[in-house]
């Protein structure tokens, strides 16, 4: 990826950060057409607040985002207006959404600090996250239900 900057009237930018969530109790229900439309709705969203979205990628129970920002918004408001947004629409188009769960989202996130040349790093770990070995379905497989400490 080539360093792309942004210019504003106080000065030059490339900021990025990597965002992850999960439904409440980690609950898999980001299959499908709530999948896919979670995603359209991030697209949506990011071109409104004019942020580039690098990478993304739905799992079953939680989302991993590469998003291009601007310098007035703060990594907490870039996670929040993703998950406030899709949460409400999600749940309003989806009704078993609510019946299984109090909130969409779990309260919680993860948001890195991106750079020009982590960024690729960062896009192709989310690009490739199917193919990790300790991926939920791949411990299903060999019958391991249990998450790692932290995770």
């Amino acid at each position: 990826m080539t360093r792309k900057v942004r210019r504003y009237s106080g000065g030059v930018y490339d900021l990025g950060l990597h965002v992850v969530w999960c439904p409440k109790y980690r609950r898999r229900v980001l299959g499908g057409r709530v999948a896919m439309r979670l995603r359209e709705l991030i697209e949506q969203k990011a071109e409104e607040k004019g942020w580039e979205i690098i990478a993304l990628e739905v799992m079953p129970d939680h989302v991993h985002l590469c998003v291009k920002h601007e310098p007035k918004a703060s990594a907490s408001y870039v996670a929040n207006q993703f998950k406030g947004f899709t949460s409400r629409v999600l749940r309003e188009e989806f009704p078993h959404l609510k019946s299984r769960m109090p909130t969409l989202w779990s309260s919680s996130f993860f948001v890195a600090s991106v750079g020009a040349v982590s960024a690729d790093t960062v896009e192709k770990y989310i690009n490739t996250q199917w193919e990790r070995p300790w991926t939920k379905t791949q411990k299903e497989r060999e019958g391991v239900g249990e998450r790692a400490p932290g995770v």
